[in-house]
């Protein structure tokens, strides 16, 4: 036994997830004890560090991620997913969110283990996402029943093409709040700033950006290294999680804070996010899916802003620094969101043994 509390070599599959990478690992494989596991994790990733130079981190809170997969006992579910945030530079490992970039890679990681039977062609895999405690259905690409990783599908934030890997949620709303608008409003004010708190999958506050003097098209470097912002955005994000139902959330990473602007390239709405200290690269899966649901609320910010087209299915592009994510929303008789689905790649970039010692 190493000072982590578990044992030096376990598997472990690198696989990276829609714009993210990280760890997947058998939920046998760990310890059942979350301290021991945490120690664990952290000791494999190289934290704290802020280069993560002692792990396979990769010194960003996107690339320092954990998928824990287990076989399902629940009926009509084929896997039970936890998702884990380990912190880069923090002794910190949270599952206080969801994440769907790294659950892009659950359905291909299920069947590389043997706890899903292939299909010929394309293999649904079922998910329930043990942080919110919702269900998402991926269809992975499973020609002569092996998983095929390569395709034409694009997503922006990632280089070249994939294939592709549907992933539809159901019943997301209020999945970590208890409501779609926990505090039941469409807009509430915070700090003297008119702010939408949303959670259909991803706890997130959305703000003008033009509310905070910020440029809504300004690049991903220059808002990180405006501390002013971060100063404003951090005194919003501490009072939003109470009232969101989420408490302290000094030490979480949500809410994520997401600026929105005029739509600059064609799309519903354009984006920059911070996750919930650094801006993102591009956007969450379901920080997406909380802003598109944004946009379909009357009364927010986001609605009266946002390019929304006719009809009861509607496809929204999600602008973001580094392009824009689709989330095709569909709406119930009554005007509310009945599901959403959107499209993610996933690789496997090594599957092998990882040391803590």
């Amino acid at each position: 036994m190493s000072d982590t509390g578990w044992a030096g070599a376990v598997r472990c599959m690198w696989m990276r997830g829609g714009t993210s990478k990280g760890g997947f690992f058998l939920g046998q494989d760990l310890p059942d004890e979350r301290a021991a596991r945490d120690r664990f994790l952290l000791r494999v990733m190289g934290s704290p560090d802020a280069r993560q130079i002692d792990g396979i981190g990769g010194g960003d809170p996107l690339t320092s991620k954990v998928a824990v997969v287990r076989k399902s006992t629940r009926r009509g579910v084929d896997v039970d997913y936890l998702f884990l945030q380990v912190f880069v530079d923090q002794a910190l490992v949270t599952d206080a969110q969801n994440c769907g970039n790294i659950l892009a890679g659950v359905g291909a990681f299920a069947i590389e283990r043997g706890l899903v039977s292939p299909n010929d062609g394309i293999t649904p895999v079922t998910v329930f996402m043990e942080n919110t405690q919702q269900i998402a259905t991926l269809n992975v690409q499973t020609p002569a029943g092996h998983v095929c990783y390569a395709g034409d599908a694009r997503i922006d934030g990632v280089p070249g093409t994939a294939a592709p890997v549907p992933i539809t949620f159901r019943d997301t709303a209020g999945s970590s709040c208890g409501a779609l608008l926990p505090t039941g409003r469409a807009v509430d004010e915070i700090d003297g700033i008119p702010a939408t708190l949303i959670d259909n999958g991803m706890p997130v506050v959305v703000l003008r950006a033009d509310d905070l003097n910020v440029d809504g098209g300004a690049n991903r470097e220059s808002l990180d290294r405006d501390q002013a912002l971060k100063v404003r955005l951090e005194s919003i994000r501490l009072q939003a999680g109470p009232l969101m139902n989420l408490g302290d959330v000094k030490e979480k990473s949500v809410p994520k804070m997401t600026l929105i602007s005029p739509p600059q390239q064609g799309g519903a709405i354009s984006t920059r996010t911070f996750i919930p200290h650094r801006c993102h690269a591009a956007i969450g899966v379901l920080g997406a899916v909380s802003v598109a649901s944004a946009c379909l609320i009357k009364g927010t910010p986001t609605a009266a802003m946002a390019q929304v087209p006719e009809g009861a299915s509607k496809t929204l592009s999600i602008e973001h620094p580094s392009g824009e994510t689709t989330v095709v929303v569909d709406l119930a008789q009554d005007g509310a969101i009945a599901s959403a689905a959107i499209l993610r790649t996933a690789r496997k970039l090594f599957d092998g043994t990882v040391f803590s010692e």
